[in-house]
């Protein structure tokens, strides 16, 4: 019991130092980390403030100081990307249309903060399938149903004009638009198929008639051949 009463404990101002130290070395360490954010390859950032909104700085790719819990980074991905959209329209002699379109968008890098207010980060599925939907309306209805098929370059380039203006009123860049796919209702197919082959019922019937004038021919020049034979004939017996 002695030697328990001997004992010395630990100074109880030397274990309020340590435990201080911890805590605010902790939240120092917390702070710091919370103090900095990284933006990755191919990505840029804005910056949200508690106080004063989205500020206009951008940030590129590295790390970057902000204010803890003041404020906190929002990233965009500004590398192009693929997107597939198909739109059902009416050409301009009332055949229906089906168009797919592949576009590569991106966003206007200098102009996140804007689209950000506006729009957010899912910019590009709240604008893109309604542009590329009203532009293939508009450009369609322009052309007749064999003209889309026998132009389709003009009209790939004209959807690619009107798209990329429209996408630019939403801050969006444009850097590849072009049709993949394009069929027609099954009425119209089914009268192309019916067009094709009468064509060729009629190229078989032309062959047909082709062939009996060239039977005709070499046989009145065989028969004139035999005549000229059985004349020649008929001489040298006279003789």
């Amino acid at each position: 019991m002695q030697n328990v009463r001997n004992v010395k404990l630990p100074d109880p101002r030397l274990i309020s130092g340590i435990v201080q130290t911890a805590v605010f070395g902790g939240a120092g360490a917390y702070g710091l980390y919370h103090s900095l954010f990284n933006v990755e390859g191919g990505h840029r950032a804005i910056v949200y403030n508690r106080f004063v909104g989205i500020r206009e700085k951008i940030f590129a790719e590295g790390t970057h100081p902000m204010i803890p819990w003041i404020e906190r980074p929002i990233t965009y991905d500004v590398r192009a990307r693929a997107h597939q959209i198909s739109s059902h329209s009416g050409s301009r002699d009332l055949q229906m249309v089906n168009i797919t379109l592949r576009v590569l968008t991106r966003p206007d890098a200098s102009k996140l903060p804007t689209i950000y207010r506006n729009l957010g980060t899912d910019f590009n599925e709240r604008v893109l399938p309604s542009i590329v939907h009203e532009t293939l309306k508009s450009v369609v209805a322009q052309y007749n149903a064999s003209q889309l098929i026998t132009q389709r370059e003009q009209v790939s380039l004209a959807v690619r004009s009107q798209l990329i203006q429209r996408a630019a009123g939403f801050n969006m860049l444009l850097d590849d638009v072009s049709i993949t796919a394009l069929t027609f209702g099954r009425e119209y197919t089914a009268a192309i198929e019916a067009k094709q082959v009468a064509q060729q019922e009629a190229e078989r019937a032309k062959f047909i008639v082709e062939k009996a004038k060239q039977d005709k021919r070499s046989a009145v020049i065989r028969a004139e051949g035999e005549a000229k034979s059985a004349k020649l004939i008929g001489e040298k017996a006279t003789r």
